[in-house]
């Protein structure tokens, strides 16, 4: 990946932000599309880098979300440069937005992609929309710069669970203008997947999450070069499972500046939902448009 980054910009998102802060050689980056699993990578960064269940900040404090435009970013790069711990940081924007570089390392999540959209369909509803449009009134000229010119957000019409999943299918536009699609899903991953073998980077399915967590973290523990043992892990494992995650919303979800209606609501946690919710012709159109954009070994590791 060479070259200047492409520049990402959304509704609430800018990844031009990413230009104010100077990384540090042990940093990582959770490059993450939306309901993938990127609250719960970011438990786990947090649980390895502290090594105890009790964090010392709500998660959301610990691992900003640095190119979200809710926040002014003078704040943002501010408490990360005051962070004397490993710093572990949360992004929506593809790898090719960042400018990647060695030492650094960057975790890239994905999820069965039905389920991502079931997922997405039910976050949507649980957004306080007037609480976001409070936050963004207070935006200052960093919202309002040349970089960034808004794209389209997303709908507050309610619509039926299948029709909404056939729609996040079925888009099929230029992918900096749906990233929260099955179209922005297979740009962000397949970016990850060309250079994994030349940087830091590390994939996490959430099946393998669901499937055993004590033993995903011991093999992120062991990418991110963290010395900690196996029990330690056992024991830290409790804390990042979605039922004290869920206990412990407050802490641990994303809710910054209360934009969720219900921050529990958050963490539902569903695996196979996708299947069962989609018509018969979205699973059909889906397997096609997996199996015609991405690489066959990348089609058979997150089509899980």
């Amino acid at each position: 990946m060479s070259g200047q980054p492409a520049v990402y910009t959304s509704y609430d998102e800018d990844s031009t932000r990413w230009e104010r802060l100077s990384l540090r050689d042990d940093d990582i980056i959770l490059s993450t599309r939306s309901k993938t699993g990127t609250t719960w990578v970011q438990m786990i960064c947090g649980l390895l880098v502290f090594r105890t269940p009790d964090l010392p900040r709500p998660l959301v404090e610990l691992s900003p979300w640095l190119d979200w435009l809710m926040r002014p970013i003078d704040d943002v790069v501010a408490d990360l440069e005051a962070q004397e711990h490993r710093r572990f940081i949360k992004t929506h924007i593809p790898l090719d937005g960042l400018a990647l570089r060695d030492g650094v390392s960057y975790l890239v999540t994905a999820r069965h992609p039905l389920d991502m959209a079931v997922s997405l369909h039910h976050h949507r509803d649980n957004l306080d929309r007037e609480r976001l449009a409070e936050l963004k009134a207070h935006l200052g000229p960093d919202h309002h710069s040349e970089s960034h010119k808004p794209g389209p957000s997303p709908t507050r019409d309610r619509i039926p669970l299948d029709e909404a999943v056939h729609r996040w299918v079925a888009w099929d536009g230029p992918p900096a203008e749906g990233l929260d699609t099955l179209t922005g899903l297979m740009w962000h991953l397949v970016h990850a997947w060309e250079v994994r073998d030349r940087y830091r980077v590390v994939l996490v399915h959430y099946r393998d999450l669901l499937d055993d967590l004590p033993g995903e973290m011991r093999r992120l523990a062991d990418a991110l070069e963290f010395t900690i043992t196996n029990d330690e892990i056992a024991e830290l494992a409790t804390a990042a499972g979605f039922d004290a995650m869920k206990s412990r919303a407050s802490e641990t979800s994303p809710d910054y500046g209360g934009i969720f209606k219900d921050p529990a609501r958050f963490f539902r946690g569903s695996s196979g939902e996708g299947l069962d919710e989609a018509r018969p012709e979205t699973i059909e159109l889906y397997r096609h448009r997996l199996e015609s954009t991405l690489p066959p070994d990348l089609v058979t590791w997150l089509d899980r």
